[in-house]
């Protein structure tokens, strides 16, 4: 599919992958790229252009590549291994459990375009099931940035991290979030909002419409705080208990929200803070359509959000 171009005031954070990678690579020889024919759709053009040396295509061959980025990093290169969070996850999974994970191999895994991002490609090219599947693998580092500038901040970690990690890049264009003093870490939650009466985990393109919900249900009385839960494994295990504290969580993602992130606060909050909930997700396979179509007919955006604190609360809208 040919990159399209984001609206005014919203972003691709591919973009930010690919310049921040650069960077890196200026500052260490050590950084390369291994795609599966790919270089455009990972915007890794502009590097191979400077690096030509240091981008390995192995071409369509998914398994083959992750099997590279594991050689390259078992001889001291941080290799930033990237291709479409489909195939990348679902045809090299033995390759990134095997070679990556059980090997603690230094690789550095990108999903690019994950999620519904290629929605009209229908459920061959949807991503919704990566990290219900990765995130059941252990010492694999999962992150899932929400805007341009955690993308960025990811990767830096990413590369300065011993050990696999996957970063799901999404290409659907999200607007930078408002922080103060912000400090990516991996393994620690952001709390965008304060709130006492619910709290709202998302992460990823999910996120900024949480902080929309939240606005919303302020309208209401309702003070709810609002959780960017961008590293998926290992969880910030503080923050989902004064999360559970509200006594009300809303789980929101781009993908399956059983088995993912919706599944992993279940799992903490059924062992340690039993709490009411509500995951939005989507349910399995989808039909083929827009992503942003999809994101809208499964309630994944805003007013999705809005309502399922409104019921969970027994709130009407005013």
């Amino acid at each position: 599919m040919s990159a399209a171009i984001a609206p005014a005031g919203l972003f691709d954070c591919r973009d930010a992958y690919v310049r921040t990678v650069e960077e890196l690579a200026v500052q260490d020889d050590r950084i390369v790229a291994v795609v599966n024919d790919s270089v455009g759709s990972s915007k890794l053009g502009k590097f191979q252009e400077r690096f030509p040396d240091r981008l390995v295509n192995v071409g369509i061959a998914e398994q083959n590549m992750v099997g590279v980025g594991a050689g390259l990093a078992n001889g001291g290169k941080i290799p930033f291994v990237s291709g479409a969070s489909c195939f990348l996850s679902a045809r090299a999974l033995e390759q990134i459990k095997a070679d990556c994970a059980y090997s603690h191999a230094n690789v550095k895994l990108c999903g690019i375009s994950s999620g519904v991002a290629y929605g009209e490609l229908g459920a061959t090219h949807h991503s919704i099931e990566d990290i219900a599947w990765l995130r059941a693998i252990d010492r694999l580092t999962v992150i899932v940035p929400a805007d341009p500038w955690q993308t960025a901040e990811a990767i830096k970690a990413a590369a300065a991290h011993d050990g696999p990690v996957y970063i799901r890049i999404s290409r659907m264009p999200v607007p930078e979030l408002e922080r103060d003093d912000a400090v990516f870490r991996i393994g620690k939650a952001e709390r965008l909002r304060p709130g006492t009466d619910i709290a709202i985990i998302a992460n990823g393109t999910l996120v900024h419409h949480a902080v929309s919900a939240a606005r919303r249900l302020e309208v209401d009385g309702i003070a709810a705080q609002v959780i960017n839960m961008a590293t998926i494994s290992p969880m910030d295990v503080e923050m989902l208990a004064q999360a559970a504290a509200t006594g009300a969580i809303v789980t929101a993602e781009e993908g399956l929200a059983h088995g993912g992130l919706g599944g992993a606060v279940a799992e903490y909050c059924a062992t340690h803070s039993p709490v009411r909930m509500r995951m939005l997700g989507f349910p399995g396979f989808l039909p083929t359509g827009s992503a942003q179509w999809l994101m809208n007919r499964f309630g994944l955006n805003a007013d999705g959000i809005t309502a399922a604190a409104r019921d969970l609360l027994k709130v009407k809208a005013r």
